[in-house]
């Protein structure tokens, strides 16, 4: 009787949401949830309203797994967006359509500030007010002390915040209508493959696929488990393993090791970030695409960008489109003269930069970014610049490459780094206590690590022609041998888990 009530105690938990284990799609947990959830799905593909209502509490149960209790936080957001874009279709005055819009940046932007930024905010006051009783002797300025507030951040806030202004911006535009029913809004912002780490999802793309009847070809099959199977082992094996067992190491004490090995580390997490990233996206998308829904490509073999523009263009597309649509072209982009556009692109990328998160070093990152795109659209006014690696000779091209490739490496430095100290020793060892005798030493004790890293670079600058005919073979394979593919990198995946491989992504935003 006890072991009964064991089990049972041990199922409640593991089905009821942990702080320390959140819900993510690499896990086993995931998979057989998944499972199913999916059987169900398909029982309901010709009831739009169950299956809509099915889908929407699947994924608030999903963030729940996620966040706790904050999956509140998003009925919130679903429900002020979606009243507030009935107001914007039903005000014919302009000034009553922009406050309501105003309304939405206030609510959204809102939360995101207290939830992400307010520590940030606070800890910046109390250093000026201490600057300031310095300047003045007072000592009540300078006795003012500083202690962060505990203040949970629910897992992708940053993600369906974007998603939803974005929704009432476009229906303020004209370019939608808004849904007239509200749990169609609320599948919409919730909906689970893309809900914690994007992609961002724009309506007019998503919404009319709400309500066609999903069909699944044998081809969109074969293509959504291509696009799982890249992502499974994009984050768990690769980005994963030498993030443990390797670049966390370089970054948490960079003078412990020489120069080469801390340029190891950077191009490390050069491709750690990128499988990150890119492989949760792949699983999203080829999830979704099981479902029925065909989300846009969101990486785009980035580090083969010749240029800095043409490397936002491939990175995270669906951000970089959003700050693009939504904020660039709200400040005016290029529609203002020269000097505007540069400051356009600045303001933007400083804003993205903080975006990711609550610190200096993530600003820096962005200004980065907003320098070296204004000075490429400057070079590209007045030098003849080419704005595509496509557009260049291929010695042209491959010089491209390299700086473009070593410019964003600079920028992932001030990424990852927990303090500009730790970004001043990687850039002294490097520069200054070199060593290139050591990468022997490195190659041989890291063997996995740099076998790992070699496979995804090769995997990474494989030309498109050859990503497509790998992809051929495994959505044209007979249904037994695409599940002993499947099955096989389980294993894989399941070998990496139990070596303590920890996941990264899931933080971030």
């Amino acid at each position: 009787m006890m072991s009964n009530n064991f089990s049972i105690e041990k199922l409640e938990e593991l089905f009821a949401y942990q702080g320390n284990a959140p819900i993510l799609f690499s896990s086993g947990l995931f998979f057989f949830l998944f499972i199913g959830f999916f059987i169900i799905y398909l029982s309901l593909r010709k009831h739009l309203l169950a299956r809509i209502i099915y889908v929407t509490l699947f994924s608030l149960y999903f963030y729940y797994k996620s966040s706790g209790l904050w999956f509140g936080l998003l009925l919130l957001t679903a429900t002020s967006d979606f009243c507030i874009a009935q107001g914007i279709f039903h005000t014919s005055a302009k000034w009553g359509r922009k406050l309501f819009v105003t309304l939405s940046l206030c609510v959204n932007l809102g939360m995101l500030g207290y939830f992400k930024y307010f520590n940030f905010l606070r800890e910046i006051i109390a250093s000026f007010a201490h600057e300031l009783g310095y300047q003045f002797g007072s000592t009540a300025l300078q006795n003012i002390s500083y202690q962060p507030l505990d203040i949970f951040l629910p897992v992708g806030i940053s993600f369906f915040t974007f998603q939803s202004i974005s929704y009432v911006i476009d229906v303020y535009r004209g370019r939608i209508q808004p849904l007239t029913r509200w749990v169609d809004y609320v599948f919409y912002v919730s909906f689970f493959p893309q809900l914690v780490a994007g992609p961002i999802v724009r309506a007019r793309d998503f919404i009319p696929q709400i309500y066609k009847t999903p069909v699944l070809t044998r081809s969109e099959f074969g293509e959504g488990l291509f696009l799982i199977l890249c992502g499974l082992l994009k984050k768990t094996v690769i980005s994963d393993y030498i993030s443990l067992n390797f670049v966390d190491r370089v970054f948490d004490a960079p003078l412990l090791y020489t120069g080469v090995e801390n340029l190891m580390g950077v191009y490390g997490y050069a491709l750690q970030i990128y499988c990150d990233f890119s492989g949760y996206s792949d699983m999203a998308i080829g999830i979704a695409l099981l479902l029925g829904f065909r989300f846009n490509m969101n990486f785009d073999s980035p580090y083969q960008s010749a240029t800095i523009t043409e490397f936002w263009r491939r990175w995270h597309i669906s951000l970089s489109s959003w700050l693009k649509d939504y904020l660039y072209i709200s400040l005016g982009g290029n529609r203002k003269g020269q000097v505007r556009t540069y400051v356009n692109l600045l303001i933007t990328m400083l804003l993205g930069g903080l975006w990711h998160g609550a610190s200096v070093s993530f600003i820096l990152w962005g200004a980065l970014h907003g320098v070296a795109l204004a000075v490429h659209k400057f070079m590209m006014t007045h030098l003849g610049f080419k704005q595509l690696g496509s557009d260049m000779s291929l010695l042209h091209r491959l010089i491209g490459i390299l700086i473009t490739f070593h410019l964003v490496c600079f920028g992932w430095i001030l990424f990852r780094a927990d303090s500009m100290k730790t970004v001043g020793e990687m850039l002294h060892q490097i520069f200054t206590n070199f060593h290139p005798e050591v990468f022997q030493q490195f190659v041989m004790g890291y063997k996995g690590v740099f076998i790992l890293m070699m496979v995804g670079y090769i995997l990474h600058f494989m030309p498109k022609k050859a990503e497509n005919m790998l992809q051929e073979v495994v959505t044209r394979s007979p249904l037994l041998v695409q599940a002993v593919i499947l099955a096989a990198v389980i294993f894989v995946v399941v070998q990496f888990k139990s070596a303590g491989v920890q996941p990264f992504i899931y933080f971030q935003f």
